[in-house]
């Protein structure tokens, strides 16, 4: 058990990788830095040589500046597809991060996990993480329940990406005189992409569909403020789907905290009335809070629970993975 040093805590997702330096006491946070440059993924999973290459040299240079170099007395790593895409992190980070800063107490979560730790600590509930994608997380401190978060094409329902592909349908019915258009979502789309003729031939080909579709949520949310009621609609089907998996990962015991964390919930009332009403006539009995931190807050937080001996959430080898 470690009660001084500093540990680190990385937060590795679609945006980039972000780096803190905290205090392993306290998990008060020394340091913050960040790289615009995702961490690779590969037909073996996520590149551990690519996460390193940007971790270490940052990790030294902030230990420096705090007035030491290590030993780190433990590091959390968030990243997302660890789940399923994690088994080269998981087989090489221990030894690198042992050789390099002395290393040896090292937690591997799935990035839900680490928007767990940001948004509720470590007591028992439910958070929904949404942005692009959509992932509800829940425990008992025994057990881990995970409901969605299967990618656009087999779930993420109710999250920015669901929500701008159904106001881009929408878009497309007005487009061919179909029930169920918006002519204001048609005129949108098409000040946003081009005439929607082309939409498919601009759409398809993209490596990133998941994120183009989700620059339309905000669309579909303004014009849900605006009175058009196809794209309130839309927000009220994607309410549901978020307290759907809200109730799924939440544990069988009885009330739960349910925390929502991510972009998505930043659209405000056109999607959050719905969604409390929602809520509320799925799980009456349970509390919607606010979330104390985001992932990276997370990852902080494992770390600081690590290296103090103190760590409370279920381990699972592809959900929270630790070595040490």
């Amino acid at each position: 058990m470690t009660t001084g040093g500093r540990v680190l805590g990385v937060d590795s997702g679609g945006s980039g990788l972000r780096i803190a330096l905290a205090d392993a006491a306290d998990g008060r946070v020394v340091e913050t830095v960040s790289s615009r440059e995702p961490v690779r993924t590969g037909p073996g999973g996520i590149d551990a040589a690519h996460l390193l290459e940007q971790l270490l040299p940052a990790a030294e240079a902030m230990l420096r500046r705090a007035g030491g170099e290590g030993p780190v007395a433990a590091v959390a790593i968030g990243a997302a597809g660890m789940a399923t895409l994690g088994d080269a992190l998981r087989a090489v980070l221990p030894g690198a991060l042992e050789q390099a800063l002395g290393v040896r107490r090292l937690a591997l979560a799935a990035d839900a996990v680490t928007a767990y730790a940001g948004a509720l600590g470590q007591r028992p509930g439910a958070v929904v993480a949404g942005g692009t994608g959509l992932i509800a997380l829940g425990t008992d401190l025994v057990s881990w329940r995970r409901a969605d978060g299967w990618g656009h094409l087999l779930g993420d329902c109710g999250s920015g990406a669901w929500i701008g592909r159904a106001g881009l349908e929408a878009a497309m019915r007005a487009f061919d005189g179909r029930p169920g258009g918006s002519g204001a979502l048609l005129a949108c789309a098409e000040a946003r992409f081009g005439p929607a003729a082309g939409l498919p031939g601009a759409l398809y080909p993209r490596t990133d569909r998941p994120a183009v579709l989700a620059s339309f949520a905000p669309d579909v949310a303004r014009g849900a403020a605006d009175g058009d009621q196809v794209a309130a609609e839309i927000l009220a089907r994607a309410a549901a789907h978020i307290a759907e998996a809200a109730a799924a990962a939440c544990p069988d015991d009885g009330p739960c905290d349910v925390a929502l964390t991510g972009g998505l919930f930043k659209m405000g009332d056109p999607l959050l009335v719905p969604l409390a009403e929602e809520l509320a006539e799925r799980l009456p009995a349970t509390r919607t809070v606010s979330a104390a931190g985001d992932p990276l807050d997370g990852a902080v937080t494992l770390a600081s629970a690590l290296a103090s001996g103190s760590l409370r959430l279920p381990r699972e080898p592809r959900m929270l993975h630790l070595v040490g």
